[in-house]
């Protein structure tokens, strides 16, 4: 080859890889295992260059592991059920099936020419029928094991679509695919008890030393322990049935500022009124058009409803305070009622202003304060507040102390009952949708809900169904919804909902630990590979991803699907930055944004007419911004190695990365470079009569001193420094050690062997990262086999251990030049170098220095 020539050498490697079986995981009990895992893509139908960054970095750590002489698990499958594949089918017409089997032979043509140590044997999709059979076995087994229960609840309902959405998929209040103002509606759905693992769940993150702190914080935040009072006030006069209002308060010092009552518009007591009033029937219909995330709720402009109702305070009978119906008041969370007290929280105030309702002023800072305007005063929980209506603790506390207090002193008085809560819900996962996992449960008007029979699953999905209406297709099949029951056998009908995606998303890492076994795992199998020891993943999927796959590991070792170890699931999580790119846009002649791709841009001009565009940097890759770079062009114009380098040489991992055209530029000159290194050094051993005379005729050379000694010593701090790296997934310092490596070997005059070790053992170190041209470096050099087979670079300490020192040298307090000496160089002979050295002969131009000062080990000061 007359130059690094990556579309010759890329598809040669991974056929050797293939041939070999190199990537192949297999159980060897007397071998330490490795898995690690990547979050699976959804087939979107293309990959992008987050996808690149995520799988180059899951790939680095496999192949090191492999090299460190671990058996690896590197498995690959597709998240694949979902209403993005249903909503092409009604757009584009064809079958979901279609679409999304289409989209993972794209996406897996795509992502093979990355050259990753992927067992592609083990490949699954969680729209598979072998899968989501497997996964409907474990929901019967949750079932018969009290982890599933089904009860009416509230939901977002989008009327157009006739489908249960999301929080996430509620946007200002409509529905995110049809636009329909979306409505809260009470519904039969199936829910995992997943808040009876709260507590669980809450103190394990401890024990999680190598995951990030905001990924668990933010999963403390989600699951939301509180300790609080739960009291009642009583009624005046109130409906018939009731005679008090329980509320739960995690802020029960604050009680003598109380100033309203709110209840949820789904409270009993407001589902009595609109029955006989239509006024309240109004608000509490537009209340539930709504979505229910908390987020939104807070947004929201904050809107109530007199009742007209009142309450007694408990500790003075005389004071009454009005009841009014709140649309920021949830009924699944504490009572669906609360106490509002708008000196002291925001959300009360702005309530409170609103309506005119009394502002009183519990406590002050100790320095004191103005009274509340129009932004409330929360005491801090650890620092002493003053307090102005304390009734049972001194009248200077914490906001902890006082709220302690306040909880002791009700129950004293039988006022309420001290209680801890978790913000934690269950997980409803019924989806009125066809493109999911069916549940498998039969309705039978004898036997009521009865589980399906193991051996009839899987309950497989019927590929002949229509798009052409909104709603459910599985309600309008003629005969798939029509079974017998599987208890008396008399005719039944099937359960249409399908289970929310998050469901297939949340035990698919202990799938491909044995990907085609007939039970969903096998516990031999799983024994072994199990935990994940290291998952990478986006910090978008910290919360309900992973909070849900470690309640499912927790639910699968309860009913024998995992072992007890594997109740934590992933030992390690990394969550990687996004990759971004400049945008570019021009206007249309009424001022809009008009989108430009990077290749159609240059010089900041459009290529087609010159026309010069606006820049945006760095900004998160988007198609609709169309600041996308498509992987597949990069590796056709400079190789998977050149993407690879770049994804992990540019940014710590953690961090966002800017793709740019230079950047990739510069990371395809250096390979090239490197590629160039290592065929000089082939030149020089074929001109001396090949490999075979040159390894007769060169051995022990590799040892000699002097340059030879300086290349061994930078080559063996080098092994040392890009092993910490991968270690400790400083991936970009590792390639900046290479970088730095590759110049020395560039200017080496070591002995013709030494360099020739020191290129082999470069090619070792780089080929985590650019596995192709490794093996290619390997193989011109001599090395045996695969270097994808060979053992990882040992650093011998003795190496390590630096005996000379580099003093720079300063003439007059600027560095003009540095010296290399032994480390236990006398004074008197460091003075005697520092004085034959050529800019300190210059500078003195004869002369004699005024000073000549020697820091041992340190620095030389040369005043003249």
């Amino acid at each position: 080859m007359a130059r690094y020539d990556p579309s010759e050498i890329e598809p040669r490697w991974q056929a050797a890889w293939e041939a070999d079986g190199t990537f192949a995981a297999t159980r060897e009990e007397g071998r330490p295992k490795y898995y690690v895992l990547e979050m699976f893509p959804y087939p979107s139908g293309r990959i992008h260059m987050g996808h690149v960054r995520n799988y180059t970095m899951g790939d680095v750590v496999a192949r090191y592991k492999s090299s460190c002489g671990f058996s690896v698990l590197h498995p690959m499958g597709w998240d694949a059920f979902g209403m993005p594949a249903e909503n092409a089918a009604m757009e584009r017409g064809g079958h979901p099936r279609d679409w999304t089997y289409g989209n993972i032979a794209d996406m897996r043509a795509q992502m093979k020419p990355l050259g990753l140590s992927i067992d592609w044997s083990r490949e699954f999709a969680t729209c598979d029928p072998e899968y989501y059979g497997q996964q409907q076995a474990m929901f019967i087994d949750f079932l018969e094991a009290g982890l599933v229960y089904r009860k009416n609840a509230t939901v977002n309902w989008d009327p157009v679509d006739m489908t249960v959405l999301a929080n996430e998929q509620v946007i200002e209040g409509k529905g995110w695919r049809s636009g329909a103002p979306v409505e809260r509606r009470e519904l039969t759905q199936w829910f995992f008890k997943i808040s009876d693992f709260a507590e669980e769940l809450l103190e394990a993150l401890d024990g999680l030393e190598n995951w990030p702190e905001k990924v668990k914080l933010m999963q403390r935040n989600w699951i939301g322990k509180s300790r609080g009072l739960q009291m009642a006030f009583g009624l005046v006069d109130g409906p018939e049935g009731f005679d008090r209002v329980e509320v739960y308060t995690t802020r029960p010092d604050t009680l003598m500022g109380a100033s309203f009552i709110g209840i949820s518009p789904d409270h009993p007591l407001a589902r009595a009124l609109e029955r006989d009033t239509p006024e309240v029937a109004a608000f509490c219909a537009e209340c539930r058009r709504m979505g229910t995330s908390e987020e939104e709720l807070e947004t929201a402009e904050k809107k109530g409803f007199d009742t007209g109702l009142k309450v007694r305070h408990p500790f003075d009978e005389a004071w009454e305070l009005p009841v009014y119906i709140a649309n920021f008041i949830l009924m699944d969370y504490g009572t669906g009622a609360i106490f509002g007290c708008p000196a002291h929280d925001q959300r009360d105030l702005d309530f409170a202003r609103k309506y005119g309702l009394p502002v009183t002023d519990t406590f002050v800072a100790l320095e004191g304060g103005a009274p509340v305007g129009d932004v409330a005063f929360v005491p801090p929980k650890t620092e002493k507040v003053r307090w102005l209506k304390a009734f049972a603790w001194d009248e200077v506390a914490t906001g902890e102390e006082a709220v302690d207090a306040a909880i002791r002193f009700c129950e004293e008085n039988g006022v309420g009952q001290g209680v801890t809560k978790f913000r934690l819900r269950d997980w409803g996962l019924s989806r009125q949708r066809y493109w999911g996992c069916p549940i498998p449960v039969v309705h039978c008007d004898a036997c009521g809900v009865v589980p399906e029979k193991k051996e009839n699953l899987p309950v497989e999905l019927p590929y002949d169904v229509s798009f052409d209406k909104p709603g459910n297709p599985l309600d309008r099949h003629p005969t798939w919804r029509d079974c017998a029951c599987p208890k008396c056998g008399a005719p039944a009908k099937r359960e249409t909902d399908t289970m929310d995606t998050f469901v297939d998303s949340s035990w698919y890492f202990a799938r491909f630990t044995a990907p085609h076994a007939a039970t969903p795992t096998d516990m031999a199998e799983a024994e072994y590979w199990m935990n994940v020891d290291q998952y990478i993943g986006g910090i978008e999927h910290a919360i309900l991803h992973l909070l849900y796959s470690r309640f499912f590991a927790r639910a699968m070792q309860i009913t024998g699907h995992l072992p007890e170890k594997a109740r934590e699931p992933f030992d390690a999580l990394f969550t990687q930055g996004m990759v971004t790119h400049e945008i570019y846009m021009t206007r249309d002649d009424k001022g809009r944004p008009v989108y430009h791709l990077p290749e159609d841009v240059e010089g900041g001009k459009l290529k087609a007419t010159g026309e010069p565009v606006e820049i945006v940097p760095s900004a998160k890759m988007s198609k609709s911004k169309k600041n996308v770079v498509d992987p597949v062009s990069i590796i056709e114009s400079y190789g998977a190695d050149t993407a690879r380098w770049f994804m992990l040489s540019d940014s710590p991992p953690e961090r966002d990365v800017e793709w740019t055209a230079a950047g990739a530029e510069a990371a395809f000159k250096h390979l090239g470079r490197v590629w160039r290194i290592a065929q000089g050094i082939v030149e020089e051993m074929e001109s001396g009569g090949g490999i075979a005379a040159y390894e007769s005729e060169g051995e022990g050379a590799a040892t000699d001193g002097g340059d030879t000694l300086d290349l061994r010593r930078a080559l063996h701090r080098t092994i040392h420094d890009v092993t910490m790296g991968i270690e400790s997934f400083g991936f970009n310092t590792s390639v900046a050690k290479l970088y730095a490596f590759t110049n020395v070997l560039a200017k080496s005059k070591a002995a013709l062997a030494a360099r020739r070790e020191a290129a082999m053992v470069m090619a070792q170190l780089m080929a985590p990262m650019t596995p192709h041209l490794a093996e290619e470096i390997w193989a011109m050099l001599g090395g045996e086999g695969l270097i994808a087979n060979a053992p990882w670079p040992k650093a011998d300490p003795a190496l390590l251990v630096e005996d000379t020192v580099t003093l720079p040298i300063q003439i007059n307090g600027k560095r003009r030049s540095e010296l290399k000496v032994a480390k236990d160089l006398p004074k008197d002979e460091v003075e005697k170098l520092v004085l034959a050295d050529d800019a300190v002969i210059k500078a003195l131009a004869g002369g004699a220095p005024k000073k000549l000062i020697v820091v041992p080990g340190r620095i030389v000061n040369v005043v003249i």
